[in-house]
């Protein structure tokens, strides 16, 4: 569990005059070449970070054990809660507020730091009885040095704010990738010296202070302490039923962690954890990316709603495309994926990432709808899908605790699915874009990746070499299947991606909506 919550300055200065935040001059964009060179620095980001943690994550789980990871793995309820309240919905309230004030982005940063400060107290004194919960004595320093990240990551999540508005994903990609290479180093030689699960509790420590002290070295801010209850009133406002939302949102995610690491070993723990990790390595940042980009862009267009529609129906087709591709591929390639990767202690792990790369396809689906809601202003409703999806969710916990681990991620899949469906339902009567015409929008997406699925899991079963050559030989055929046939039969959401690629790296010219 990394937190990569948004850090601020402890040198702030109160200016005279509204500050111009962000680095580049984007007046004479359009809002496609906007999103477009958003999107482009977007995956630069996303995919220069996966390969850092990829590589960092690989070597530290060679290194370490899954009881390890298990002991991460109980604690993410826990800080995911807390990031959330410190959170409270302020960021998206200040990037669709069209003209936020001073005074708005220095009660934000208020209020955030006080937030966090709050929660690593209480997190601090729970510590001890936390430790007693899972039976696990050495989570309490665990929690006191990991809880540290919190208040960090608070001080930057303001001033992260115009590098998103503006769509500066250059810097933000700078901020990310430097964190992580920075902390992944100097976890991979605290393991090698046999730190154990304390090189993974100082990565999330060192992640935070170097991306909080990136974010001051790219967005400066200058605004002024000052507290404005007009302001919180305001952003408050919005930002607090998208809060409530988002704590049923952590709590459920995280519930599955606590019932694990409660009910099962911590070994069982970190082999869920690793299958987790690595199924949201492509389904949740494949969303954040998209997330990050669309999320500003359809902002500017919200009034409008035949475009928005337009937008948002591209937005779906793509998004769907490309996680039904790498989760169905990953599922099918995720034996030698285990094996030959970090190797055959993790081998338990393998049905845990199978049944989970299903799982993920949905994620982004579910919360590309909500993000219409908040672009609406309908946080209120929001609020409310939340709040029903999760009950949902109930019996899937339940299946756990009573049948075991695979069959709670069956039942996950189920009802993630029914997730999907209530609130692109809830989403499409916005926009009129109705749930039956978005199904028929994916469902070829759909098709089309559990072909490769098939493809690539047979390439696989025929092959008899080492785990790491048979995974690249999968790799390389989905690749290629995928890109041929794609381009074969015309498939809209490939030819829109080949479309974004072309425009920005081979400098074609684009048009303007």
């Amino acid at each position: 569990m990394q937190h990569t919550r948004h850090p601020l300055s402890k040198s702030l200065h109160s200016p005279r005059r509204q500050q111009s935040y962000g680095t580049f001059d984007d007046s004479s964009m359009s809002l496609k070449q906007k999103t477009i060179r958003g999107l482009s620095w977007a995956f630069i980001d996303r995919f220069a970070n996966q390969i850092s943690q990829f590589i960092f994550g690989i070597i530290l789980a060679r290194l370490l054990s899954p009881a390890e990871y298990g002991l991460i793995g109980m604690l993410a309820i826990f800080f995911e809660v807390a990031d959330t309240f410190v959170m409270a919905g302020f960021s998206e309230a200040l990037i669709r507020k069209t003209d936020p004030s001073e005074k708005d982005y220095s009660t934000v940063f208020l209020v955030n730091v006080v937030t966090g400060i709050f929660f690593y107290a209480i997190l601090c004194a729970l510590a001890p009885g936390i430790s007693w919960f899972f039976n696990e004595q050495q989570l309490t320093p665990i929690i006191w040095v990991m809880g540290s990240t919190i208040i960090i990551s608070a001080l930057s999540m303001v001033a992260k704010i115009p590098l998103t508005k503006h769509m500066n994903f250059k810097a933000l990609a700078t901020i990310s990738v430097g964190a992580n290479i920075i902390s992944g180093a100097v976890a991979i030689v605290l393991a090698f010296k046999g730190w154990g699960v304390w090189s993974l509790v100082w990565r999330n420590v060192i992640y935070a202070i170097s991306s909080t002290a990136l974010v001051f070295l790219f967005s400066r801010p200058k605004f002024g302490l000052q507290f404005s209850r007009e302001s919180f009133r305001e952003i408050f406002g919005f930002g607090s039923k998208l809060l409530v939302s988002r704590l049923f949102l952590e709590f459920y995610n995280n519930l599955y962690y606590l019932l694990i690491g409660k009910f099962f070993s911590a070994r069982e723990l970190g082999l869920y954890t690793r299958a987790n990790g690595y199924k949201d390595m492509f389904s949740r940042t494949l969303h954040n990316v998209i997330q990050s980009v669309s999320f500003p862009a359809l902002s500017e267009i919200k009034n409008d709603d035949a475009r928005l529609k337009n937008a948002y129906r591209k937005l779906v087709q793509s998004t769907t495309y490309l996680t039904a591709i790498l989760m169905f591929g990953l599922a099918a390639c995720s034996d030698n994926f285990i094996l030959g990767l970090i190797g055959p202690k993790w081998a338990d792990a393998i049905p845990y990432l199978q049944l989970l790369s299903i799982v993920g396809i949905f994620y982004p689906l579910h919360y590309i709808n909500l993000n219409i809601l908040v672009i609406k202003g309908h946080s209120g409703t929001h609020l409310k899908v939340e709040f029903l999806t999760k009950i949902i969710a109930v019996p899937a916990l339940l299946t756990g605790y009573f049948f075991g681990i695979i069959p709670m991620i069956i039942c996950m899949l189920f009802t993630w699915i029914l997730d999907y469906l209530v609130t692109s339902s809830t989403s499409g009567r916005l926009i009129d874009y109705p749930v039956k015409e978005q199904i028929l929008d994916i469902l070829p997406s759909f098709l089309f990746a559990i072909v490769l699925g098939a493809v690539v899991w047979l390439a696989g079963a025929a092959m008899h070499f080492h785990p790491l050559a048979e995974l690249l030989i999968q790799v390389t055929l989905g690749f290629l299947f995928t890109v041929t046939v794609s381009n074969s039969f015309r498939i809209k959401p490939f030819l829109e991606i080949k479309e974004i690629v072309l425009q920005k790296f081979m400098k074609k010219p684009a048009l303007s909506n």
